[in-house]
């Protein structure tokens, strides 16, 4: 029997990782869990490091790529510009305490166990990004992208994600064996003007392009026009040197104004739901299991615990004036780390600089704070959960 290639080989990967990340995710949304754990684990049982059934191609990423840009882009259909300018300063701190708790508690921790200084710097480097793709699925599942507390948190975890590749430009530049610092302040000053435009001008623009938008002839004009800027948006930001998934989340966040009146989320939503398995699944395939030794998995153990305590103290204390309850909800909400946590461990490892055992503490780092995050955010939110269940009980019919 010949092996499917090309083409007819692509489309059979798609299908498989597809079903079998939605057929997972099934089950587990059946047993109360949220359906991303399902998705991450069967690319776990079927990549390359467990059953390997699925070999993940240069297509494949590419796809999961455009995944996370669609999560970001969902999530921000549903965050008001204004809302987000509201919540500013607590996001921003909020951001700064949870890249600089995790940083120095992974870099004092690595350095305690007698690795060198530029393995504890990689390590706590990895252990500053949230995976803000996570925690916008998790939200955009439970209904809770509107909630005070999600904006705080995916606000917090687009300037943290921000924060995060200034941080990889570093100890890229310390694999490399300098740092351009003139190169790192022009990077910081093209996010920073990239994100004040996407706040304060952009969704002018938008508002003055409404009425052109509203006289195009072509069908699904406004979806159209949002997918473009979208795709624009994401480009722009790798160029300047942020994440693509960052461009994606101000490109929804400029049309978010107009998402209701044009119907863009429910119908970008089923463009999303369709990508996102792609990169959830990709997250799960990069799980390797064969790199722990007993020592290494003593280390991760202990790397994760300082990485869920970090987030909960540095990301949850700026709130303290706000309650226990918001220290917990913001602080699990920015738990999980992602691909930014494995492409720097991925830089170190390539380099020279970082071990394969110490690139495993950070894949299982990255993995527990993964999966764990999910399910608690569940049980922290079951108040607003059930307030959004009981406010779309129909009304009984009076006869």
């Amino acid at each position: 029997m010949a092996i499917p290639t090309g083409p007819e080989q692509l489309l059979l990967e798609l299908f498989a990782i597809f079903v079998s990340a939605k057929a997972v995710g099934e089950v587990f949304e059946r047993i109360g869990l949220p359906s991303v754990l399902g998705e991450i684990l069967a690319g776990g049982l079927l990549g390359p490091y467990a059953l390997a059934w699925v070999p993940i191609s240069d297509t494949i990423h590419s796809v999961a790529e455009l995944g996370a840009i669609f999560v970001l882009f969902s999530a921000g259909l549903e965050t008001s510009p204004r809302e987000l300018i509201r919540i500013g300063a607590k996001s921003l701190s909020v951001a700064i305490a949870g890249v600089v708790v995790p940083f120095i508690l992974g870099f004092v921790y690595m350095k305690m166990r007698g690795y060198v200084n530029s393995e504890s710097v990689f390590v706590g480097a990895a252990m500053v990004a949230t995976s803000v793709g996570i925690t916008a699925r998790v939200f955009a599942d439970l209904h809770l992208l509107s909630t005070e507390t999600a904006k705080i948190i995916l606000g917090a975890a687009v300037f943290d994600d921000i924060l995060g590749m200034v941080l990889l430009a570093i100890v890229g530049g310390m694999a490399a064996g300098h740092v351009d610092w003139l190169h790192m302040g022009v990077l910081i000053g093209e996010a920073a003007g990239f994100a004040l435009f996407m706040l304060f001008v952009a969704p002018r623009i938008v508002r003055r392009m409404e009425p052109s938008v509203e006289q195009l002839s072509m069908q699904n004009a406004s979806l159209i026009v949002a997918l473009a800027i979208c795709l624009l948006l994401s480009w722009l930001a790798v160029k300047i040197g942020i994440a693509a998934i960052i461009g994606a989340f101000f490109a929804g966040l400029v049309f978010a104004d107009y998402a209701p009146q044009w119907n863009l989320i429910p119908r970008v939503g089923g463009i999303t739901e369709f990508l996102a398995p792609f990169f959830f699944f990709l997250i799960g395939t990069r799980l390797n299991g064969s790199l722990l030794t007993r020592e290494t998995i003593i280390s991760a153990l202990v790397v994760s615990l300082l990485a869920i305590i970090s987030k909960l103290i540095g990301c949850g204390l700026p709130l303290i004036g706000q309650g226990w309850r918001q220290v917990l909800q913001v602080g699990t909400g920015m738990m999980p780390r992602g691909e930014v946590a494995l492409i720097v461990a991925l830089v170190g490892l390539q380099s020279g600089i970082v071990s394969e055992p110490t690139y495993a503490i950070v894949v299982v780092m990255t993995a527990v704070t993964t999966i764990l995050a999910p399910p608690l955010l569940r049980i922290l939110f079951r108040r607003e959960i059930d307030q959004d269940r009981d406010s779309h009980i129909p009304e009984p019919v009076r006869l």
